[in-house]
């Protein structure tokens, strides 16, 4: 299934996704390269929230741009399957090496700003992630390493500590967000 079809039959969370997911589909619509980052307006991404086999924890970095610890995550680089992606992403940032999703459906949708700010020497102007996020599983007993060019922590923290971990507003409704999807 592509993107495009994977949006579609994904049901909104909430009034952010409804609105998110009209946006998602219009711009897939109306842009051809959508999974780069030649695509200097917005371009898809996809994340992660990685729960530990308990539930009761999730993985989380320190994110050097955004400086706060974040979820896992990143650019698509042209590949339609955001679920590859993500658990790529995951693998690349954390050292996981045994990771599966716990659904292979789209868990969370969200647009998400990102600032101007300086990467590998060159800015970068500001634009839009067309975010796509996968709910997967992972021991906490594997050995976890930095990324130093993206991250400089990795770690296992309490589920119900994990919003206050994150100095970005923006991304502690997101978490909140997908803690509560859980309990459902």
């Amino acid at each position: 299934m592509n993107l495009l079809e994977e949006l579609k039959k994904y049901k909104p969370y909430n009034e952010q996704e409804e609105r998110d997911k009209e946006v998602m589909i219009k711009f897939i619509d109306t842009f051809d390269d959508v999974l780069t980052r030649n695509n200097e307006i917005a371009h898809f991404t996809a994340s992660s929230w990685v729960l530990n086999k308990e539930g009761t924890k999730v993985l989380m970095i320190y994110h050097n741009i955004y400086d706060s610890w974040s979820w896992t995550g990143g650019h698509t680089d042209g590949e339609e399957d955001l679920l590859n992606v993500a658990l790529r992403e995951v693998k690349e940032e954390t050292g996981i090496k045994n990771i599966k999703p716990i659904k292979e459906d789209i868990f969370s949708i969200e647009t998400i700003t990102v600032d101007g700010h300086i990467k590998n020497g060159k800015y970068v102007s500001s634009h839009l992630h067309m975010n796509v996020t996968y709910l997967l599983q992972a021991s906490e007993n594997e050995e976890l390493f930095v990324k130093p060019d993206e991250n400089s922590g990795v770690m296992w923290v309490d589920i119900d500590k994990s919003i206050d971990k994150s100095n970005e507003p923006w991304m502690k409704g997101i978490y909140i967000k997908l803690n509560e999807k859980l309990e459902r």
